[in-house]
């Protein structure tokens, strides 16, 4: 018993030795797969980079408002049909809307790209203000670059896929509007991502970054007040007054701030205040946006607002209306899907900028006003993995709702001179120009080897998707928008 024991023991050690040499083996050989692969992808992104650098840049003359991005749509779609992509277009019942496919089975991965401008901020590609057109919409938040980023990442796997023979599905999903029109929340209404293993996005920024989370779910409407008009002098007494309404709607919200989480964000403008200073207005109109990074709480803080809103008609004796309803839930995080873009975005590491691209960018940084303003060589730094601080300053993106039905991750690259926050004329200044497009490049590159990483490796997909389900438990998705509303093709007006 002792002997058989013993040689057992010791056949025992060789053959767990064996298989530890052998597991070690095929780790090393996955390991070097990888690499090989990422090479042949960053080249492949490099090799296309000259073409979808003029296709940004076209894009960014364009300078389209949401849901009116027909030149800018309708050139990445007759790019990516070239390359070998098939089309759908008009999706969700939004004209410039579509989904470019290739490959067929699982996994089912999705690239998002989005293409439209902001209005106000036209900017020439000058380290100073100097818009193209007075008054005219500008790529201000960088999505020519996003859009076109994230098709040079679609072809470059494309061209993998048909070079390596894998199998899987790759999706672009053209989304307009995100800007307020909230494109990619008709998308989900319509069931276009049900059959998605994984979404991956980026967006331009001032620095490399996976973003894991940490966007703030959104809701908005415009409040239109309805009174009785009459002579403001002579029988004022006839009148209720729809700015009395719009006013006293705006002192309720001044006093609720005290009163909801900090974190919390509320902004309005007055739309409509009346004709004339002598004519009780019978017409006056809030546009209100409120933010919170839960989209539960968000709900809560929602529902009081409205309560304002009847309350100020009450004490004014006049009657109102809630259009334009919109919203964004927030970002669900997903931890498995970040620390494989950390991962790849630490490999591609970022971009030094040119002697020139310097000047400009040395220049540019004199107009933001800051005493210390980041190094130039944040383009080729990485930030490192963390969580968002739910209390740091943030936006929204119609990208939250899509995670909330399929496992997603995004990361910015520095596209935009460091120090420069997006919805600035310096932001589009910088996303028309070298600095923008070799961010672009940056991201494209991550986006590809990620891609390729959840093709051809399914346990990572299968560790989004036990992710996805932990970060779901016990919550359940809400969409701010009314349902049976159409998309407003008209919002910007």
């Amino acid at each position: 018993m002792m002997g058989f024991s013993r040689s057992f023991s010791i056949r025992g050690s060789g053959f767990v030795s064996l298989v530890c040499c052998l597991l070690c083996g095929c780790a090393q050989r996955m390991q070097a797969q990888s690499v090989s692969a990422h090479n042949q992808l960053e080249k492949l992104v490099d090799d296309n980079s000259a073409n979808w650098k003029q296709v940004s840049k076209q894009i960014w003359d364009f300078a389209e408002l949401g849901y009116h991005e027909e030149k800018s749509s309708s050139l990445l779609q007759s790019q990516l049909k070239a390359a070998g992509f098939t089309v759908e277009s008009g999706v969700a019942g939004e004209p410039t809307g579509f989904i470019a496919s290739y490959g067929h089975g699982k996994p089912v991965i999705a690239l998002l790209g989005e293409f439209d401008a902001l209005p106000g901020l036209s900017q020439q590609t000058v380290p100073e203000r100097a818009p193209v057109t007075q008054g005219g919409s500008g790529h201000a938040c960088g999505h020519n670059l996003l859009g076109s980023g994230a098709a040079l990442a679609a072809v470059a796997v494309k061209q993998y896929i048909e070079a390596n023979h894998i199998g899987g599905t790759l999706r672009y999903y053209g989304t307009p509007a995100e800007e307020g029109g909230d494109g990619k929340v008709y998308m989900v209404r319509a069931g276009l991502f049900k059959d998605v293993d994984v979404v991956l996005h980026w967006h331009p920024a001032d620095r490399n970054e996976v973003t894991n989370g940490g966007m703030l779910a959104i809701t908005g409407a415009k409040f239109t007040f309805h009174g009785v008009a009459a002579h403001a002098a002579m029988a004022p007494d006839r009148g209720r007054s729809a700015l009395d309404a719009v006013m006293l709607m705006g002192t309720g919200i001044e006093y609720m701030r005290e009163h909801v989480p900090s974190n919390t964000r509320i902004h309005y403008i007055v739309t409509k205040g009346g004709v004339a200073p002598n004519i009780v207005p019978d017409l006056a109109q809030i546009d209100l946006i409120a933010r919170h990074p839960s989209s539960a709480m968000l709900q809560q803080i929602w529902s009081r607002l409205l309560d304002i809103a009847k309350g100020a008609a009450l004490m004014t004796g006049t009657t109102y209306e809630v259009t334009g309803s919109s919203g964004d839930a927030n970002i669900v995080s997903n931890d498995a899907l970040g620390a494989i873009v950390q991962k790849n975005l630490e490999e591609v590491g970022g971009y030094s900028m040119s002697e020139t691209e310097r000047k400009f960018a040395s220049d540019l940084q004199k107009t933001l006003n800051i005493d210390s303003p980041p190094s130039l060589d944040q383009t080729h730094e990485v930030e490192p993995l963390r969580r968002p601080d739910p209390n740091a300053p943030a936006a929204s993106t119609d990208v939250g709702d899509v995670s909330w039905v399929v496992p997603t991750i995004g990361f910015t690259t520095a596209t935009f001179v460091p120090g420069v926050a997006p919805h600035t004329w310096q932001a589009a200044s910088s996303a028309g120009m070298s600095i923008g497009q070799d961010g672009m490049v940056v991201a494209s590159k991550v986006l590809a080897m990620t891609t390729v990483d959840l093709l051809t490796n399914a346990q990572l997909v299968s560790d989004a998707r036990a992710d996805f389900a932990k970060e779901l438990a016990g919550k359940q998705y809400h969409s701010f928008i009314p349902e049976g509303q159409t998309p407003p093709l008209d919002y910007r007006n």
